[in-house]
């Protein structure tokens, strides 16, 4: 039984680092990854790229057939997603807009955006805004 108790009080005193030196810092290892200086911010151009899915789904909704229910969208580049609602067809000095909302989920989180986008001509459409709530 003393035996017994005997190690489970070695075993314990090692688990609390009794007799243990502190491990050093082996600063000979480096990696390319590391190198002291942030990384590029390349969320802007996620960004910019979930507006452009946004937009293209904005400026191809059915209106009549989406019958006000949210519109769902993604973009495989990003890995961005979300849905447009309140979705309203507007004419603005003669140009055809329409104004929504819209829910961006990527991996920085969610977010709420308002937003507004016209056509530019021959077909194109472009954000006029975009907005976080």
């Amino acid at each position: 039984m003393l035996a017994g108790l005997a190690t489970c009080l070695a075993v314990a005193a090692c688990g609390a680092g009794f007799g243990a030196s502190e491990p050093e810092v082996d600063r000979t290892v480096v990696t390319g990854a590391l190198s002291g200086e942030a990384p590029p911010a390349n969320g802007d151009a996620a960004r910019s790229s979930d507006i452009t899915t946004i937009r293209n789904a904005v400026s191809s909704a059915d209106l009549e057939e989406a019958a006000g229910q949210p519109l769902a969208w993604a973009n495989s580049d990003t890995g961005s997603r979300g849905s447009i609602s309140a979705l309203v067809q507007y004419i603005d000095q003669g140009t055809l807009c329409r104004r929504f909302q819209a829910t961006r989920e990527s991996f920085d989180g969610v977010a709420l955006f308002k937003g507004d986008a016209c056509q530019a001509g021959q077909g194109a459409w472009r954000i006029r805004a975009f907005d976080a709530f």
